[in-house]
């Protein structure tokens, strides 16, 4: 039997709308036990009780979803733009009549109810970058072109950025796979890892250590380029073994010059001119941003920004009652549920309120809780089944509109997936940004759900 449910012209990807409805389902359950207190005057219908709102605004996705279907997909390539100008002009205008709630001014408030904007700010993104990019006129590797489709993605990142907000801002980064599938240069993504690994190793390490190891690197690319590598190999360790020696002692300054004399010594002697001009500026940028990096985070982020990065890299640093709560009682939550988990309405730490956030940002700590490594894994598995059906159906799309639209989609769910569960476990930072379908908020299930039931509807046309 066909995969897919034929009536007429239309075809349904029954795939795709079971995993939503089992994430969403999954998302339900945990919010309920979250909140649930097994006491009598437990109320089911009180607007003050994140269940009954997450309850209600179910009901609305669902309706979202159904009428995404019955609109033509055609639509919003037409009216990519005007979305995408509503959207970010509801950013300008929560700056300025929005709520303050957690420190961020990213709310609107209507009736007991909050809406937040850069929500549905991703949606008008991904249609308005996946509609210029299908132009056949693009071509990313003209800087003005390049220009205009970051130009899209940064201006809703920089107006969040002023809520501030800087994690639903980190994941509009997630609509570069688009640029990625239309030609950018995978070295873009190759140099901005290196970037993020040089950050953290400047944070965690001396920054004589850092200098090091970069010059190491340099050394060691220019000594495989002999014959006897044998030979390089020991004198590459003799140097690198020096420059420790001598760093732990004088610091910075003698290693900086032994390193780049006998750098500049053997490029020049053995007329490796080319490769010198390769090596030395990355070597001397490379130098520049890790210094840059220390020197920005201790004089110009904010206490409360430090913290987050501190948790992340230099947890020992942090207040255990203070910063280091969340993450702690989050791993301790996650990591007590064994295999298979205390059991629904079963988690003693879920019930107690010991992880803050537990209906949104840390939602997975419940999960980890309440139904152990086997439930983890089991929503782990059903975000990678929804991101693999998803970009398998991308590339079966006629339109590129709808192809870039479906990577846009993929790249959106997926940074929120990673990110989430990853600073649940602190791999990551703690951004705060929602677990997508299943943590509770009604402007980020709408939206997900906004987002993933136009691209349903596009998998009509492949």
């Amino acid at each position: 039997m066909s995969r897919y449910v034929s009536n007429n012209t239309t075809k349904v990807d029954w795939v795709i709308i079971a995993l939503y409805a089992s994430l969403v389902l999954i998302g339900w359950l945990m919010i309920y036990a979250s909140v649930y207190d097994g006491s009598d005057s437990f109320s089911y219908f009180s607007f003050q009780n994140p269940f009954s709102k997450q309850s209600i605004f179910l009901i609305i996705a669902i309706a979202v979803f159904v009428g995404t279907q019955l609109i033509p997909w055609e639509f919003w390539r037409n009216f990519s733009f005007p979305i995408f100008f509503l959207t970010t002009l509801l950013l300008i205008l929560v700056l300025l009549f929005g709520s303050t709630i957690k420190g961020s001014t990213s709310w609107f408030q209507i009736a007991g109810f909050s809406f937040q904007p850069s929500e549905f700010a991703k949606l008008g993104t991904c249609l308005a970058l996946s509609n210029y990019l299908s132009s056949f006129k693009v071509n990313l590797k003209n800087i003005r072109h390049l220009m205009l489709a970051s130009g899209i993605i940064f201006l809703p990142l920089l107006l969040i950025l002023l809520q501030p907000d800087a994690g639903s801002a980190i994941s509009f980064i997630a609509f570069s796979v688009v640029l990625y599938r239309n030609g950018l240069s995978p070295l873009i993504f190759i140099l901005a890892a290196s970037l993020i690994l040089l950050f953290a190793l400047s944070l965690v390490s001396f920054y004589w250590f850092v200098i090091l190891g970069l010059s190491s690197i340099g050394l060691g690319i220019f000594l495989f380029q002999f014959k006897k590598q044998s030979y390089s190999i020991v004198a590459l360790i003799l140097i690198t073994a020096l420059g420790v020696f001598l760093g732990l002692y004088w610091q910075t300054a003698v290693l900086h010059a032994l390193c780049m004399i006998v750098l500049s010594f053997f490029l020049w002697k053995k007329r490796r001119a080319k490769l010198a001009a390769i090596i030395w500026p990355i070597m001397i940028l490379s130098m520049g941003f890790s210094y840059f990096s220390s020197f920005a985070f201790n004089n110009l982020l904010k206490p409360h920004q430090q913290d987050r990065v501190n948790v992340w890299l230099r947890p020992e640093l942090c207040d255990p009652k203070g910063s280091l709560y969340n993450i702690i009682y989050s791993k301790m939550a996650i990591g007590s549920g064994g295999i298979k988990g205390k059991g629904f309405l079963q988690g003693d730490m879920t019930q107690l309120n010991y992880v803050p956030e537990q209906t949104t940002d840390f939602i997975f700590s419940t999960i980890g809780e309440e139904q152990g490594f086997i439930g983890c894994l089991g929503v782990i598995l059903l975000f990678t089944m929804l991101l693999i059906r998803i970009l398998r159906n991308a590339e079966y799309m006629k339109s590129a509109f709808a192809r870039n639209y479906a990577y846009g989609v993929a790249g959106i769910i997926f940074i929120h997936f990673f990110i989430n569960i990853g600073m649940t476990m602190n791999l990551v930072p703690v951004i705060g940004i929602p677990l997508p379908f299943i943590s509770a908020g009604g402007s980020s299930l709408l939206g997900f759900t906004f987002m993933l039931g136009i691209m349903v509807k596009m998998t009509h046309q492949k």
